[in-house]
């Protein structure tokens, strides 16, 4: 139409007067799936659509369309102990294919199936994959937009190694769920979102002075000495560090005394509140016993 401007201008009205819309192809994808429900339901009220997971990797090396072994293992794993912890049940992902568009890995939650229309499932009305992807994409948001991901700290571990394997292999990911009764969940981490996940990594020391008491279970001249506080098999023990390993001969400890040590009680904490390190350093003789309780 460009060498014929008479029907070039002529198109052009007609786009205008019908209207155009801006979407990609998974809001179409997502209408044509509630279209279908909607429909099917029309024949059986309790018809679901079969549940899939799309993850979309952009990058220099993905125009291809295909899928690298080494970014299967490094990028999957960390996606599926996502939606696991967030769900609070081990939760089963399997890929299903690779498809054009970079490179789309198409992936749905192992289940059973008991027979049904053709697209559908018969499985509970939320599945622990649709509630665990539904909290992943909520902190995928969060670290888009740079916001506090406090609430999700127990995903954060997993959504670390998966951001540590999108830089190495300078990839973004878009996720996108598509779940039984036709609802679509999206979100992404780009590099911006990368970039917040290496920050919130940086640690700082919060200290603490404590009294620890219990007896002696092995110790190193080195400078270093384990105390178990009880008798228990499963009571606490402190692997106390001496600054000084002299200091630790001079005393001449033996294996079963009783103690009670003033310590630097040193936690490395995240930015998302998670203690990376724990260290406890000798400070002292304390005079007497104090009960202490100290998170592990």
């Amino acid at each position: 139409m460009r060498d014929d401007p008479a029907a070039e201008s002529n198109a052009a009205r007609l786009l205008n007067e019908l209207g155009t819309e801006d979407r990609d192809d998974d809001a179409i994808e997502a209408d044509h799936r509630s279209s279908r429900l909607a429909a099917v339901r029309e024949y059986s009220p309790h018809a679901r659509l079969d549940e899939e997971l799309r993850l979309r990797l952009t990058g220099p090396d993905t125009d291809g369309g295909a899928l690298r072994f080494q970014w299967g293992h490094a990028l999957l794993h960390p996606v599926e102990a996502a939606v696991s912890t967030a769900a609070g049940t081990p939760v089963q992902l399997e890929v299903t294919g690779i498809s054009a568009g970079s490179t789309v890995i198409h992936a749905r939650p192992v289940t059973s199936r008991t027979g049904g229309a053709p697209g559908t499932l018969d499985a509970p009305a939320t599945s622990a994959a649709s509630t665990g992807i539904s909290t992943l994409t909520e902190l995928l948001r969060a670290l888009e937009s740079e916001s506090d991901v406090r609430e999700w700290a127990r995903l954060f571990d997993a959504v670390d190694s998966l951001s540590r394997a999108l830089g190495k292999y300078r990839l973004d990911l878009g996720l996108t769920w598509y779940d039984a009764d036709g609802g679509t969940r999206r979100a992404r981490l780009s590099e911006r979102g990368r970039h917040y996940v290496e920050r919130l990594r940086q640690t700082r020391d919060r200290d603490q002075e404590i009294t620890i008491s219990g007896r002696i279970t092995e110790l190193r001249e080195s400078g270093w000495v384990k105390v178990k506080a009880g008798a228990a098999k499963n009571a606490h023990a402190y692997d106390v560090r001496f600054e000084d390993p002299e200091e630790l001969v001079r005393m001449r400890p033996g294996l079963g005394d009783n103690v009670h040590f003033r310590v630097r009680f040193r936690q490395r904490l995240d930015a998302v509140g998670i203690a990376r390190s724990t260290e406890f350093t000798y400070l002292g003789q304390a005079a007497e016993q104090i009960a202490l309780h100290v998170e592990g």
